[in-house]
Protein backbone atom coordinates (compact mmCIF):
# COMPACT_ATOMS: atom_id res chain seq x y z
CA UNK A 1 0.00 0.00 0.00
CA UNK A 2 1.28 3.44 -0.89
CA UNK A 3 1.15 6.27 1.63
CA UNK A 4 1.81 9.92 0.91
CA UNK A 5 3.70 12.86 2.41
CA UNK A 6 3.32 16.49 1.34
CA UNK A 7 6.35 18.77 1.63
CA UNK A 8 6.86 22.44 0.93
CA UNK A 9 9.56 23.16 -1.67
CA UNK A 10 12.22 24.12 0.90
CA UNK A 11 11.50 21.02 3.02
CA UNK A 12 11.80 18.82 -0.08
CA UNK A 13 15.07 20.53 -1.08
CA UNK A 14 16.51 19.93 2.40
CA UNK A 15 15.42 16.29 2.27
CA UNK A 16 17.00 15.80 -1.15
CA UNK A 17 20.20 17.47 0.01
CA UNK A 18 20.51 15.54 3.29
CA UNK A 19 19.16 12.18 2.14
CA UNK A 20 17.17 11.89 5.37
CA UNK A 21 14.49 13.88 7.20
CA UNK A 22 12.62 13.93 10.46
CA UNK A 23 9.84 15.74 8.58
CA UNK A 24 8.26 19.16 8.50
CA UNK A 25 7.99 21.44 11.56
CA UNK A 26 4.66 19.84 12.57
CA UNK A 27 6.31 16.41 12.45
CA UNK A 28 9.19 17.57 14.64
CA UNK A 29 6.70 19.06 17.10
CA UNK A 30 4.56 15.91 17.25
CA UNK A 31 7.49 13.47 17.38
CA UNK A 32 6.60 11.51 14.25
CA UNK A 33 6.24 12.00 10.49
CA UNK A 34 2.62 12.41 9.35
CA UNK A 35 1.46 10.53 6.26
CA UNK A 36 -1.89 10.11 4.53
CA UNK A 37 -3.48 7.36 2.49
CA UNK A 38 -4.67 8.09 -1.04
CA UNK A 39 -8.18 8.61 0.33
CA UNK A 40 -6.96 11.05 3.03
CA UNK A 41 -4.45 13.08 1.00
CA UNK A 42 -6.82 15.63 -0.57
CA UNK A 43 -8.33 16.57 2.81
CA UNK A 44 -4.84 16.78 4.33
CA UNK A 45 -3.78 19.14 1.54
CA UNK A 46 -6.88 21.31 1.96
CA UNK A 47 -6.62 21.49 5.77
CA UNK A 48 -2.89 21.98 6.16
CA UNK A 49 -1.70 23.38 2.82
CA UNK A 50 -4.71 25.32 1.54
CA UNK A 51 -3.78 27.86 -1.12
CA UNK A 52 -0.07 26.96 -1.01
CA UNK A 53 1.94 26.49 -4.16
CA UNK A 54 5.29 24.80 -4.68
CA UNK A 55 4.33 21.58 -2.90
CA UNK A 56 5.72 18.12 -3.55
CA UNK A 57 3.83 14.86 -3.08
CA UNK A 58 5.93 11.87 -2.07
CA UNK A 59 4.85 8.23 -2.27
CA UNK A 60 6.26 5.52 -0.03
CA UNK A 61 5.48 1.83 0.46
CA UNK A 62 3.90 1.47 3.90
CA UNK A 63 5.04 -2.14 4.29
CA UNK A 64 8.67 -1.24 3.56
CA UNK A 65 8.77 1.24 6.46
CA UNK A 66 8.67 -1.54 9.02
CA UNK A 67 7.53 -1.51 12.63
CA UNK A 68 8.26 2.21 13.07
CA UNK A 69 5.13 2.96 10.99
CA UNK A 70 2.14 2.97 13.31
CA UNK A 71 -1.49 3.51 12.29
CA UNK A 72 -3.16 5.80 14.80
CA UNK A 73 -6.58 7.49 15.03
CA UNK A 74 -6.71 11.13 14.01
CA UNK A 75 -9.31 13.17 12.07
CA UNK A 76 -12.73 11.77 12.89
CA UNK A 77 -11.21 8.58 14.28
CA UNK A 78 -9.71 7.53 10.92
CA UNK A 79 -6.39 5.69 11.13
CA UNK A 80 -3.44 7.64 9.78
CA UNK A 81 0.10 6.33 9.20
CA UNK A 82 2.75 7.89 11.48
CA UNK A 83 6.46 7.14 11.15
CA UNK A 84 8.41 7.15 14.41
CA UNK A 85 11.90 7.42 12.91
CA UNK A 86 13.68 9.49 10.28
CA UNK A 87 12.70 8.87 6.67
CA UNK A 88 15.38 8.10 4.10
CA UNK A 89 15.34 9.48 0.57
CA UNK A 90 15.89 5.92 -0.68
CA UNK A 91 12.45 5.01 0.72
CA UNK A 92 10.68 7.49 -1.58
CA UNK A 93 9.21 5.65 -4.56
CA UNK A 94 8.36 8.86 -6.38
CA UNK A 95 8.01 12.59 -5.83
CA UNK A 96 5.74 14.73 -7.99
CA UNK A 97 4.69 18.37 -7.93
CA UNK A 98 1.32 19.04 -6.34
CA UNK A 99 0.02 21.98 -8.36
CA UNK A 100 -2.73 24.32 -7.24
CA UNK A 101 -5.49 24.96 -9.78
CA UNK A 102 -8.62 26.98 -9.07
CA UNK A 103 -7.88 26.78 -5.34
CA UNK A 104 -7.54 22.99 -5.19
CA UNK A 105 -4.44 20.82 -5.31
CA UNK A 106 -4.32 18.53 -8.33
CA UNK A 107 -3.25 15.02 -7.36
CA UNK A 108 -1.67 12.63 -9.87
CA UNK A 109 -4.13 10.41 -11.71
CA UNK A 110 -2.04 7.32 -10.90
CA UNK A 111 -2.29 7.69 -7.12
CA UNK A 112 -3.09 4.25 -5.75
Amino acid sequence: MLIYKIFKADEWADFESNGETRGAPIDLSDGYIHFSTAEQAAETAARHFGGQTGLMLLALDADALGEALIWEPSRGGALFPHLYRPMSLTEVLWAKPLPLQDGAHQFPADMA
